[in-house]
């Protein structure tokens, strides 16, 4: 088996916390459940997707500080907040609080970009100024500087003096987001697809996580690309733009789905599953040129033998595998056994205490 050049350090996963809307309590303390069976199992980190007007959670960062106060060690993050959604000074506010309730244990990530079907929930996401609004990579340059600190007014205190006279110390102002969390501002993650993100997250400070979707390039004209060597060049593009250089974070997002503990039922749904989503991998989808990955479905073995032999793997020394979307709570819970207790090892890695 060929040696990983960056051993794996960190071992995380992903999921969309999809619920019933019958019953929607229901999905969402699922959520809450695997989280909590991620810490003891000794990952690393848990990750949740971010979905609008789907059955999947549309809060993440709400329900991350629930999951803050059920687990006291593994890193919670999100993957990703679409800011298309989002006022960059009122999501500072939220990301904060929740990153001092779970002990700087919070890591964010986002993309930019349009909302989706904006030409139909724009009426209700802006219906003032739908036109005026920019979801390009400044909006993300605005959170990080409220994260890190900079000003967001030019005024701090209390109008007058009497005011300050009179009024008691909750009333004064600061110029700055409140409250500030240490090192939130180093845990600011991009995701992205292309090599244009990779060199602005890099040159901004930020982390990159890349998944499972790359954008094909206009360099890249094979009838088939190969999705492992694209990413791999939107990883060193990040890294040589980073002030870190190679030491420079970034996780990968695969789905893996090992099945060394899997029932024979299991087994069969998961190989169904990976087969229906086989032929969007065979060539880039759509005008965007969107590359998909294949899902990787097998032993630990035969899994780690793959990840290894995966240029972009290589790169990394640390993932947040992604759970496929539509299993169910029981699935969950054997594939998350199965790669802290075999897949985790064979690549190398610890679980974490």
């Amino acid at each position: 088996m060929p040696s990983t050049s960056r051993p794996l350090r960190k071992l995380g996963f992903l999921t969309i916390g999809l619920f019933d809307e019958a019953d929607p309590r229901r999905g969402h303390e699922s959520t809450l459940e695997i989280i909590e069976l991620g810490e003891r199992l000794g990952f690393d980190s848990a990750w949740l997707r971010h979905r609008h007007l789907q059955y999947g959670i549309s809060s993440p960062v709400a329900v991350l500080a629930a999951a803050s106060q059920r687990t006291s060690r593994i890193e919670l993050g999100t993957a990703v907040i679409p800011l298309g959604w989002e006022n960059p000074l009122r999501l500072a506010e939220d990301l904060a609080t929740v990153d001092l309730l779970s002990g700087g244990r919070l890591n964010t990530g986002v993309s930019v970009g349009p909302p989706m079907h904006f030409d139909r929930v724009k009426e209700a996401l802006y219906p003032d100024t739908a036109d005026a609004e920019y979801f390009g990579y400044e909006r993300v340059r605005r959170l990080l500087d409220f994260v890190r600190g900079e000003p967001a007014t030019d005024f701090s205190g209390v109008e007058g003096f009497e005011a300050a006279r009179r009024q008691p110390q909750t009333e004064y102002s600061s110029d700055r987001v409140q409250p500030q969390s240490p090192g939130l501002g180093s845990r600011m993650w991009y995701g992205g697809g292309s090599l244009r993100s990779a060199q602005w997250a890099g040159e901004h400070g930020m982390n990159f996580l890349t998944s499972s979707v790359v954008k094909a390039g206009p360099e890249d004209t094979a009838a088939a690309p190969d999705f492992a060597q694209i990413q791999l060049a939107q990883i060193r593009a990040f890294r040589s733009h980073h002030p870190d250089g190679e030491n420079a974070r970034v996780s990968q997002g695969l789905v893996v789905i090992p099945t060394d503990s899997a029932t024979p039922k299991q087994r069969a749904k998961y190989e169904e599953y990976v087969a229906e989503r086989t032929p969007r991998t065979k060539s880039p989808q759509g005008p965007a040129r969107q590359l998909f990955a294949p899902d990787l479905v097998g032993n630990s073995q035969e899994i780690a033998e793959r990840l290894h032999a995966h240029a972009g793997f290589r790169e990394v020394d640390e993932v947040a595998f992604a759970l496929p979307f539509t299993f169910e709570h029981e699935d969950y819970v054997q594939i998350l056994t199965d790669l802290a207790g075999r897949l985790g090892p064979a690549l190398g890695w610890r679980p974490g205490r």
